[in-house]
């Protein structure tokens, strides 16, 4: 009896840390995340938005568009890679140039090119340089403003690249999400700037630098393949990055300057949105009429 007595005592303090401990993981977990979202509004938001966003913030919906849009652009790649092995930066094989997803200016009264080239990539640099580019942004994006702001802003520069590109660099062709992911860069350099002196300094100057090298780099390379290498049967057009980046800049800054405000009452919301048709049909006509492109 004696013994009996003493094993079951000692059972006892055993179970209690166990609860303990299962009330605890609960706890730890969700200190995780508000440590998570207080660097996330740290990042995103000017001072005077991030007690409102930390009191609304939460993983529902998580930040599936840049998730989803990501691991289709991966999946193609991978495709086109099993088919035709990508080992350089610049990889133009057959695969790609026969793929119907390929911008080609010959081929653009096929109007579905105009947005999927995004899902096509020339190397292995080239697309993991885009998802570390767009996840890295895209997914800290989402958690403040949802995926439908980030998801119009990104469309919106895959398709200005596209047609920027089919009128200032008619004769070249577009592979590549740089469009969206410049047009997510373009609006948090824009937010960066604009709200420079209400965020921590030293963050606001680390961030534009960052940006300013990241985008000259990446510019700077694209226009040396396109004017000094000359190994590819097609050049690759460098203009979508330019499109896509005025159109962060512009539509991109607007909503992403606009948390917790009705952006249907914003001027520059329409402004941008006037101005962004403007262009587009301006672009249609050009493809139509007046493109050199035959």
């Amino acid at each position: 009896m004696g013994d009996n007595d003493i094993e079951e005592q000692d059972t006892f303090p055993v179970q209690r840390d166990e609860e303990g401990d299962n009330r605890a993981n609960p706890k730890r977990s969700r200190r995780r995340v508000e440590q998570i979202h207080s660097k996330v509004s740290k990042w995103m938001l000017p001072e005077e938005l991030r007690e409102t966003y930390l009191e609304r913030a939460n993983c529902c919906p998580p930040p599936i568009f840049i998730i989803l849009i990501s691991l289709a652009e991966l999946g193609v790649f991978i495709y086109y890679a099993v088919w035709k092995p990508q080992k350089q930066w610049i990889t133009l094989g057959t695969g790609i140039w026969e793929s119907p997803l390929t911008y080609k200016p010959d081929q653009r009264e096929e109007a579905w090119r105009f947005l999927s080239y995004m899902f096509v990539h020339a190397g292995v640099e080239h697309i993991l340089g885009n998802l570390l580019m767009q996840l890295l942004l895209g997914i800290p994006l989402e958690l403040v403003h949802k995926g439908f702001e980030v998801g119009m802003v990104y469309m919106a520069g895959v398709l200005a690249g596209s047609l920027a590109s089919s009128i200032f660099d008619p004769l070249s062709a577009l592979v590549g999400a740089s469009g969206g992911v410049y047009a997510l860069m373009g609006g948090y350099f824009m937010n960066a700037v604009v709200n420079f002196r209400e965020m921590i300094p030293l963050v606001g100057v680390f961030r534009i630098l960052v940006i300013v090298l990241i985008v000259g780099t990446d510019v700077g390379f694209a226009i040396y393949r396109r004017f000094i290498v000359h190994d590819t049967a097609m050049k690759v057009s460098f203009v979508a990055h330019i499109g896509g980046g005025v159109a962060g800049m512009t539509i991109g800054y607007v909503f992403f300057t606009n948390y917790d405000k009705a952006l249907l009452k914003d001027p520059r919301f329409w402004m941008c949105i006037v101005g962004y048709i403007a262009f587009f049909l301006f672009a249609v006509i050009f493809n139509i009429f007046l493109s050199p492109a035959q």
